[in-house]
């Protein structure tokens, strides 16, 4: 293989490839990148590169002058150092034997590959089951995975559940802690109703990085093999579906409230990150609402105290509720909004976050469910 290509966008490409592969692969084929040079008949000459660890999948292809095409398997974490840190000048790559030469100005790498033979086929695309709107989709997974857990011991809770009812998707991750809830329009291919639960993380990943600004992205859904694919800007992933029974996590959302507040998100999030920091390991923070206004205090006397007062618009019966104020924090910069609105029944029950808008409604389609630390009696 002989190839010649353009820095940056080699860069750009092994590094998105490069970020789904894993820390400690299994076996060493699979830490690696596989660049595949084929040459056309046209112009149309690409540089294909792609990874695979049998649980993700990243391809993508760059504009290569191909003078002589082949493939080859090298180390993805390695590379994606390398070609980042090259100067901006052409990148011309060649395979001689068992090593690959890449040269950028006066800057040379020589690095060994691995066996082409032993590395997985990638698995092909599942049937295309709706578009995305590129923003719509990357705003909606940042606002729910923000709640999916990190335990991977707790399988089910890791995920991000997607939910079709035909032009209708709603997206739904939880801790067990806080739970948050996104539904949004999409162009479904055809009359679809499934659920289906996806690594957040992979999801995450992939919404950021897959479109640009008024671009679409094609959903792919497996009937049978477990796998989900998302498709856009020349860039296709798959990932395996988590095999797991996602909560029934609807009879938690309290259809009733007793007490609201709304209130400055900015203002509240700058007292929030004041006070808690004399809380123990950001144990909790207590908010007391009254129609006087919110008052915020954490600590206690061991290890010093704060205490802060807000004004708020509240109605309903005066109310002190204590939260994580990291978790609390989450759900108020997944909101996207000047202003939110905190829902509460009691202190001990969960209460709901959820953005309000500039004529002062609540905005439909987002939910962040977080529940209160228990107060000392």
């Amino acid at each position: 293989m002989k190839i010649r290509v353009e820095r940056d966008g080699l860069a750009d490409a092994v590094a998105w490839v490069a970020r789904s592969l894993p820390s400690r692969p299994p076996v060493p084929v699979l830490g690696g990148v596989l660049l595949d040079a084929g040459s056309g008949e046209d112009s149309g000459e690409t540089l294909t590169i792609s990874g695979f660890d049998y649980e993700v999948s990243a391809q993508v292809g760059v504009p290569a002058m191909v003078a002589t095409g082949g493939k080859t398997l090298v180390s993805g974490r390695l590379l994606a150092d390398i070609t980042k840190s090259l100067p901006n000048q052409p990148v011309e790559i060649s395979v001689d034997g068992s090593r690959v030469s890449i040269t950028c100005g006066s800057s040379k790498f020589s690095l060994p590959t691995m066996p082409v033979e032993d590395y997985p086929s990638l698995p092909t695309m599942p049937q295309l089951a709706g578009l995305l709107q590129a923003e719509v989709f990357a705003g909606a997974v940042s606002q729910v995975a923000v709640a999916a857990g990190k335990d991977d011991t707790l399988p089910m809770l890791t995920g991000v559940r997607l939910e079709i009812a035909d032009s209708k998707l709603t997206l739904v991750a939880t801790d067990r802690f806080r739970l948050a809830m996104r539904e949004f329009e999409w162009e479904p291919s055809g009359a679809v109703e499934t659920a289906v639960l996806v690594p957040a993380r992979t999801m995450a990943d992939a919404a950021k990085t897959l479109g640009g600004s008024g671009s679409k992205i094609e959903l792919s859904l497996g009937s049978t093999d477990g796998l989900l694919g998302l498709a856009g800007s020349g860039r296709r992933t798959t990932t395996r579906l988590l095999d797991a029974e996602f909560p029934k996590y609807r009879q938690l959302l309290p259809s009733e409230h007793s007490a609201a507040a709304v209130i400055e998100v900015s203002k509240l999030v700058e007292a929030i990150k004041r006070v808690s920091l004399v809380a123990e390991r950001g144990t909790q923070v207590r908010l007391e609402f009254s129609e006087a206004g919110l008052k915020l205090t954490a600590g206690g006397d061991d290890e010093g105290s704060a205490e802060e007062e807000l004004a708020v618009e509240f109605t309903g019966e005066p109310l002190t509720i204590a939260f994580n104020p990291a978790y609390l924090l989450d759900g108020l910069g997944a909101l996207h909004t000047d202003r939110a609105q905190l829902e509460f029944t009691s202190s001990k029950r969960p209460a709901l976050v959820k953005p309000v808008g500039d004529e002062g409604d609540v905005l439909p389609g987002y939910v962040y469910l977080l529940m209160p630390v228990r107060l000392p009696d």
